[in-house]
């Protein structure tokens, strides 16, 4: 007779209230990523601030409410960590109640395994246990396993609304391997609708889409761009795309629902689209649940380099906030000031090189800021203290709203005359004497 592990379930439900409990003052505490970030757990530890001190809070892109930050606005008892800042979590490192961990997305697992502080506490948000004793976190594979393996106490927090997806092993926890067990509330999971896109993005994404052919395999972010470049290819004829991405958006789902995505050509995979997160709309988690063409890997196969080459035609398409002459790609800060996360961006700009026939893009528009105090993205030198989050090396293909500059194989003034010929026409003139001061300019170069 098979074994009834609700028996064992059971022996471990306690209430919120019961497993925090186990918290002590100077206590590591992993909230694991994403969507699967502890939720009602952080507001029950919330409700104990007063009896206790210097517990840290390590979290990856925490779309949920910071109930513990919120209850300790100075950060004495509560303190932050994040392996790449959600819009929540911005305004938190602003106050000094929350600090970055630097990572490449790839390292993620290793890091947390090797090199971070051990968190004594694991809490995350998982789907209801099946009949074989697994519950799903493949939503937020990413580096979850490697936070469970890291921990000396798993605690689950269940929640109905958290979609069970097909993945390679690491997608899925057993109740052996928990140690208490909370049902919640099932509030709604986070969302990030699909941004509607400015003229300006759809024109940067019509220069992206033509060198998109059928056969490629993509990867896409988040925001206007590739929610056009997602538009552009359900209106095509465009066919038999693959996907192959760390992060899994309504773009993709549109495309596949209209046929474009099949995933006939891969070299591995074929016929799925890979993934190690989803982030979106409700009706993408209701699609990529129990779908058996999408497949949840942990991001150390996502992301690597070596994986990613394999994949013929491999199309990357990203965001950032400024590039330099020298085409240096800065997509995380302002100045010292941080906004995001290095993530998987360089991994793919990587891995889209070394693919056969692969290309990555980095998008953005040519300038930011009103019409009276407008600014070009496209600068001499980046500002001090801004991260570099792609270095010059690596970068590929930089795209605006006034063309594609290809920079690898160019010298220094070719590279600049390149990016100029992209950027804003009311900037270009300036950048040209810029260049010249910085020794990358001939005399000969010409910008129309």
């Amino acid at each position: 007779m098979a074994r009834n592990y609700f028996d064992d379930y059971k022996r471990k439900l306690v209430t919120a209230d019961e497993a925090v409990k186990f918290v002590r003052s100077g206590d590591w505490i992993d909230y694991g990523f994403c969507i699967n970030a502890a939720h009602e757990l952080d507001a029950a530890l919330a409700k104990r601030k007063d009896e206790l001190l210097d517990v840290n809070i390590r979290s990856c892109f925490n779309l949920w409410p910071h109930h513990t930050r919120e209850a300790d606005p100075e950060g004495r008892h509560f303190y932050w960590h994040s392996l790449h800042f959600s819009s929540i979590e911005q305004k938190y490192c602003d106050n000094g109640t929350l600090s970055y961990i630097p990572m490449k997305f790839y390292d993620c697992p290793e890091m947390i395994r090797r090199d971070c502080e051990p968190c004594r506490i694991l809490m995350l948000t998982v789907s209801p246990m099946d009949r074989h004793g697994y519950f799903n976190m493949g939503v937020s594979t990413s580096s979850l396993m490697a936070s469970v393996e890291n921990a000396e106490y798993v605690i689950v927090e269940v929640n109905e609304n958290v979609p069970r997806v097909l993945g390679a092993g690491q997608e899925v926890l057993h109740i052996s391997q928990v140690d208490y067990v909370v049902e919640g509330g099932n509030p709604p999971l986070p969302v990030i609708p699909a941004s509607e896109a400015t003229d300006v993005e759809r024109k940067i994404a019509e220069n992206v889409l033509p060198f998109i052919h059928d056969g490629s395999c993509i990867q896409l972010g988040i925001g206007g761009v590739p929610t056009s470049i997602g538009n552009m290819i359900c209106d095509s004829d465009i066919k038999d795309l693959g996907v192959h991405t760390e992060m899994y958006v309504d773009s993709f789902m549109k495309m596949a629902e209209a046929g474009n995505i099949t995933g006939a050509r891969k070299n591995i995979d074929r016929y799925r689209q890979v993934m190690t997160f989803a982030l979106g709309s409700l009706e993408l988690y209701d699609y990529i649940d129990n779908n058996p063409g999408i497949l949840s890997y942990p991001v150390e196969y996502t992301n690597n380099v070596s994986i990613i080459a394999q994949l013929d035609n491999f199309v990357s398409i990203n965001a950032c906030i400024e590039v330099d002459l020298f085409g240096q790609v800065c997509s995380e800060s302002i100045g010292p000031r941080h906004i995001t996360g290095t993530g998987g961006q360089l991994d793919f700009v990587e891995g889209a090189y070394r693919s056969k026939g692969g290309q990555s893009f980095i998008c953005m528009t040519s300038t930011y800021g009103s019409k009276n105090g407008m600014v070009s993205r496209i600068r001499p030198t980046l500002a001090p203290g801004t991260i570099v989050t792609d270095p010059r090396s690596a970068v590929h293909k930089i795209a605006t709203e006034y063309g594609v500059a290809h920079l690898k194989g160019k010298n220094l003034w070719e590279r600049a005359e390149a990016l100029i010929s992209i950027a804003h026409p009311d900037f270009r003139d300036d950048l040209v004497r810029e260049a010249e001061q910085l020794n990358i300019w001939r005399q000969s170069g010409r910008i129309n």
